[in-house]
C-alpha cells in the first residue's frame, strides 16, 4: 500500500492556484524506477517527489514523463510537509545536489543553481496580457516559460509555463523555471504564474539562487 500526500505549492497570497504535488514519504514503497514512472504518469501531476533517505534527505523527482535532477515545486513541497509533520529539513538531496532549506512565516525556502534546471527556454513578452492571451500550450517544441513585467520597478513578473512534451499543457507554478529566470534577470523576482500562484526568488552572494513560497493541502 502506498501512501501519498497531495499538496498545493506556491499558493497565491488568498491561498488560491498552486501546482498540485505527490509526495511519496516512504519510497522503499515504490523502490524500482519503472514503479515510480508508472505511478507519476497515473497521477499524472507535474512532478511526483519519492523521499527515498529522510535523516540524508535524498530524493527522486518524476514528471508523468520523465525524471528529473531538480525541481523546485516538489523541493519546497516536501520541506514544507515534513516540517509540518514536526521534521524540517535543512537539507534535501534531488540528483542535482545538495538544496539548502529555510523558512520564514508561512513561506518555503530552498536554494539552489540554474546550472541545475533542465534546458528550457524563457520569452519575454511586451504585456501581461500577451502573456495572457497565449494558448496551452504555443505551438513550437522544448519547455517555454513565457513572461513579461508586469511592474518592473518591483520586479513583479506574470509567467505561465509549457512543458511542451505531450504529458502537462500547461505547468500552474515552476520553482526551476523561475530559478532561471532569476538567474538571467540578475534580481529577485515577485512571479505571478498560472492561475493564481506566486513565487518569490532570491539571488545570493555566490550565484545560488532561492525560490520560495506557501504550500497548502488540497481544500477536500
Amino acid at each position: 500500500m502506498i501512501e501519498l500526500d497531495v499538496l498545493r505549492v506556491f499558493c497565491g497570497p488568498d491561498g488560491g492556484g498552486g501546482n498540485p504535488l505527490g509526495v511519496v514519504r516512504d519510497g522503499a514503497a515504490v523502490p524500482d524506477a519503472a514503479g515510480r514512472a508508472a505511478l507519476a504518469a497515473e497521477l499524472g501531476f507535474s512532478e511526483t517527489v519519492f523521499l527515498d533517505d529522510e535523516a540524508r534527505g535524498t530524493v527522486d523527482i518524476h514528471t508523468p514523463s520523465s525524471r528529473l535532477p531538480f525541481a523546485g515545486h516538489p523541493l519546497v513541497g516536501l520541506a514544507w510537509l515534513l516540517r509540518s509533520l514536526g521534521r524540517p529539513p535543512r537539507t534535501l538531496r534531488p540528483p542535482a545536489g545538495a538544496v539548502e532549506v529555510g523558512f520564514e512565516g508561512e513561506l518555503t525556502w530552498v536554494r539552489g543553481r540554474a546550472a541545475w534546471v533542465p534546458a528550457r527556454t524563457t520569452q519575454r513578452h511586451a504585456s501581461a496580457a500577451e502573456v495572457d492571451a497565449l494558448p496551452a500550450p504555443p505551438p513550437g517544441e522544448g519547455w517555454l516559460y513565457a513572461w513579461a513585467w508586469q511592474d518592473e520597478a518591483a520586479g513583479v513578473v506574470r509567467a505561465r509555463g509549457f512543458p511542451r512534451r505531450g504529458d502537462v499543457a500547461e505547468d500552474e507554478a515552476t520553482g526551476a523555471a523561475a530559478m532561471l529566470l532569476t538567474h538571467e534577470l540578475g534580481r529577485p523576482l515577485d512571479i505571478r504564474q498560472g492561475t493564481g500562484s506566486q513565487i518569490l526568488t532570491r539571488v545570493h552572494p555566490d550565484g545560488s539562487i532561492a525560490v520560495g513560497g506557501r504550500v497548502r493541502r488540497p481544500t477536500p
